[in-house]
């Protein structure tokens, strides 16, 4: 009997050029980027069998990639301080489809 288990995705947004803490997804936390926290917890889930991170900055897609993430590079019309996530996730989306 072929199990009907569901597979999920994990889609982190990070976005380079943050205005409130410079550069925080790769700030060093207790010896690792702060995106590699997300990335493990993401990979550790029973439920999530892909993690992805979008993202705008060079930095972020190569830790995210060292941590286990596959990257998707977000344009950055979809990168701006004053946009919401929810463009960005949709274009990850139709990135993985």
């Amino acid at each position: 009997m072929k199990s009907k288990k569901k597979k999920f995705v994990a889609i982190i947004p990070a976005r380079s050029g943050s205005k409130g803490l410079k550069n925080k997804n790769i700030l060093n936390i207790l010896g690792h980027p702060l995106i590699s926290y997300s990335i493990q917890a993401a990979k550790e889930s029973k439920f999530i069998n892909r993690v992805f991170v979008t993202t705008d900055g060079k930095k972020i897609a190569e830790i995210s990639k060292r941590y286990g993430a596959e990257v998707i590079i977000r344009p950055k019309k979809l990168s701006g301080d004053k946009l919401s996530v929810e463009p960005a996730v949709e274009h990850a989306v139709d990135e993985i489809e």
